[in-house]
């Protein structure tokens, strides 16, 4: 017996049927009737279970009706839908047997209105990115502290108060200039090109910050207009470009020179944290003290190293040893009281700078001065105590007499070992000692002759 008949056979009506058989019957008959429909309406009360199905309602201003999206079919979704959006589904009409609610089982899902605008979306991507509009090597760079930032929104937008929050809390002594526009509406576009312009001719800024809140591809349409891209490209202060959420992309967003998730992600982008910069200089001046004091013990080796390389006789250098050895003192410590005295200098201004929190940056910079003039100093010292220890060393060899045997000459003594400098005294048959580069030797006088 087939259930659905006893509508039409007053008989067959006085059947008494399940519920099961009753819903069973009801949904046939709806996808039998309706089978698939394209549905137009708002959604609500989005909620994406564990399994990945999606339940949600799809009304409008006099009706509403239950819906499911499996998950084999939101998944192949481009876009992430939310509460509010106003959508065009593609769904087959039934019933839902085990409660018997009435409900659309989603197969398609897009945006309202948005297949035309999405099919432009790409063809000006397209045509933008050939012309190298959107090339990596065209992107101005950003600067690392910059002193001076613009904002182009709207005066009523909720993201200029989440960007001027997330600025006051991270850089309070950043300069912000506000740029008031228009971000949605038929001349949003024109009015958002002409600012850029205007920002970029006064260049009273570091940075422009570009930003508007989420919302539909429509509400967000006037980021996706030619004339707002070049105008981004054509600006000569940096642009940072943080529009909707983090799944939405718009033209803008390309032709940017960094692009921000959201609004608040481009405010953090172009301000580093006080205190964040205030380690990096601590680490820096670590850096340099740890470089100078490694640069200072390389000499002390090579220094070492020279003296041992010093040959015998060693006696007429003893007392240049003693030079050496109390310049290399006095140079160790004239270099440790000049790194302990920059050391002192770079706490004091970082301790200053932590306090001076109206304009840190000025510290920050005049710090960067300080510790750039102090490295400076310091390799010019020591360069100069190179040079001197060179010179000493020279001098050194110079008196080095084993120098003097190598090439050829000898040193001659007397029977008592007194150096002879003359032939008075010497009378034939004398024995002299003589010293050559290696070894000695026993001498007898058979002569002498008076200098010229």
């Amino acid at each position: 017996m087939d259930p659905g008949s006893a509508g039409q056979n007053p008989e067959l009506a006085r059947v008494c049927l399940t519920v099961s058989q009753l819903n069973r019957a009801v949904s046939g008959a709806l996808q039998a009737e309706f089978g698939v429909q394209r549905v137009r309406g708002e959604l609500a009360s989005l909620t994406r279970a564990a399994s990945g199905h999606w339940y949600f309602t799809l009304k409008d201003s006099g009706a509403q009706v239950r819906c499911v999206m499996f998950r084999s079919r939101n998944a192949q979704l481009d876009f992430a839908p939310r509460d509010g959006d106003e959508v065009e589904v593609t769904a087959t009409v039934g019933l839902y047997e085990a409660r018997g609610e009435f409900q659309l089982t989603v197969e398609l899902m897009r945006r309202f209105g948005a297949g035309r605008l999405w099919e432009e979306f790409l063809r000006l991507r397209q045509r933008l990115s050939a012309e190298g509009l959107f090339e990596a090597g065209i992107k101005r760079p950003l600067p690392v502290l910059p002193q001076r930032v613009g904002v182009i929104t709207s005066l009523q937008a909720a993201a200029l108060r989440d960007v001027l929050t997330t600025l006051r809390r991270r850089a309070p002594y950043l300069t912000i200039i506000l740029y008031p526009v228009p971000v949605q509406g038929a001349e949003a576009a024109v009015r958002i090109a002409a600012m850029l312009a205007t920002a970029s001719r006064r260049a009273e800024v570091d940075v422009l910050l570009l930003v508007r809140g989420g919302g539909s591809i429509e509400d967000l349409w006037s980021f996706n207009e030619e004339v707002v891209a070049r105008a981004i490209r054509a600006s000569a202060v940096p642009v940072i470009v943080g529009v909707g959420h983090e799944s939405d992309f718009t033209i803008a967003d390309f032709a940017a020179d960094l692009r921000a998730p959201t609004p608040t992600a481009a405010a953090e982008l172009v301000a580093p944290e006080r205190d964040a910069l205030l380690r990096e200089i601590v680490a820096r001046v670590r850096a340099i003290s740890r470089g100078l004091e490694r640069r200072m013990d390389e000499r002390a080796q090579r220094l070492d190293h020279a003296l041992r390389l010093l040959a015998s006789p060693r006696a007429p250098l003893r007392g240049l040893e003693g030079r050496v050895a109390d310049l290399r003192a006095r140079c160790g410590a004239q270099a440790r009281a000049q790194l302990r005295q920059g050391r002192a200098t770079a706490a004091g201004l970082a301790d200053a700078l932590l306090r001076a929190r109206p304009a840190p940056a000025q510290g920050l910079l005049h710090l960067a001065e300080l510790a750039s003039r102090l490295q400076a100093a310091q390799r010019r010292a020591a360069q100069l105590r190179a040079a001197a220890l060179a010179l000493r060393s020279s001098a050194l060899a110079h008196l080095n007499v084993q120098g003097v045997l190598d090439r050829g000459f000898a040193i001659l003594r007397d029977a008592s070992g007194r150096p002879l400098i003359s032939t008075a005294g010497l009378v034939p048959g004398a024995a002299v000692e003589a010293t050559l580069a290696h070894g000695t030797a026993e001498l007898v006088v058979t002569g002498t002759r008076p200098a010229a």
